[in-house]
């Protein structure tokens, strides 16, 4: 069965002159239990933040997409922004490379690393979360992932579906 799924997480109030976080839409997560599929729809550029520097409107790691070791991981990539852009899956480092060289897993990136893929462009990335960990899903494109163009992907040991959070 193939459910959308996030975690609702509730937020403090923003105190004046803080910018709002941006909301985690439950369509973008699709989770096939029957195959332990999860299915992530990550657009570059989806909103202005951070200059169209952000994965699903957001930046530095503020989103969080969690699987369940073992499970089949796509992600459906597709650029909204004017720029190019480009997905890799990376062991979590500090501080990030400019240029990231090799995927965390067979098949974390996407065509076009540096260069990146073109406005409306799209890529597929399929991969097994077979390593337990932390790791960042970061643009390829040189420099894009210092700016602040990455999310955090966690493979979980103890999670029984995959979700989203946006944690404090």
């Amino acid at each position: 069965m193939t459910l959308a799924f996030c975690a609702l997480i509730a937020l403090a109030p923003l105190r004046p002159g803080m910018a709002q976080r941006p909301a985690i839409d439950c369509n973008w997560l699709l989770v096939d239990t029957t195959t332990k599929t999860a299915t992530l729809a990550l657009v570059a550029g989806l909103t202005g933040a951070n200059r169209g520097l952000n994965f699903d409107g957001f930046k530095e790691g503020a989103l969080t997409f969690s699987v369940p070791l073992n499970w089949n991981v796509v992600i459906a990539f597709r650029n909204q922004d004017s720029l190019p852009h480009s997905v890799i899956v990376i062991d979590s480092v500090a501080p990030l490379p400019a240029v990231p060289a090799a995927p965390a897993f067979p098949g974390a990136m996407t065509g076009r690393l540096v260069p990146g893929i073109a406005r409306a462009g799209t890529d597929t990335l399929r991969f097994v979360a077979s390593k337990l960990g932390a790791y960042e899903i970061v643009c390829g494109v040189r420099g894009r992932g210092l700016a602040g163009m990455w999310i955090r992907l966690r493979v979980s040991a103890t999670d029984k579906r995959p979700y989203l959070a946006a944690p404090r």
